[in-house]
């Protein structure tokens, strides 16, 4: 069997999460349709509340979602951001840890994702392996090593 996965992740604001978590990985926001979401409301299966305008562009309003760079005609990879009303309480069952490029280490990268809206948690390590614990915007908690 072969399967494909789609992390969700619950937000208070899902527009803005998939931009900084398009920055912050090097990936992109998958681009809107407009001409899809104005047929759907054309057609009654959507209305003008269902949307909003993000950046200049015609958006659904509960969800935005991410890929790696230059793959959003066939996404293997994809982050949705859905909208959610609650916000987020306690501690995240399932976080990510972001492994770093060569050219990068985590004490370089923590200022600024903390500059970006990220805040600093702990430090952790497992024999030789450090990394930083952080949270993005909303609270969710990611490792950077």
């Amino acid at each position: 069997m072969t399967c494909t996965i789609q992390v969700t992740v619950d937000s208070r604001d899902p527009h803005a999460q998939a931009d900084w978590w398009a920055q912050t990985l090097g990936w992109s926001v998958e681009p809107s349709d407009e001409d899809f979401i104005r047929t759907m409301i054309v057609a009654g299966h959507a209305t003008e509340s269902d949307t909003l305008v993000h950046n200049g562009t015609l958006v659904w309003r509960e969800g935005a979602a991410i890929c790696p760079a230059g793959q959003a005609d066939d996404p293997g990879q994809r982050i949705l951001f859905q909208s959610v009303p609650e916000p987020k309480a306690g501690k995240n069952r399932v976080h990510w840890d972001v492994t770093l490029g060569d050219d990068d280490d985590a004490d370089q990268a923590r200022p600024r994702l903390e500059a970006r809206g990220a805040t600093y948690l702990a430090t952790s390590n497992q024999g030789p392996h450090v990394w930083h614990v952080m949270a993005d915007p909303e609270g969710n908690e990611f490792c950077i090593s």
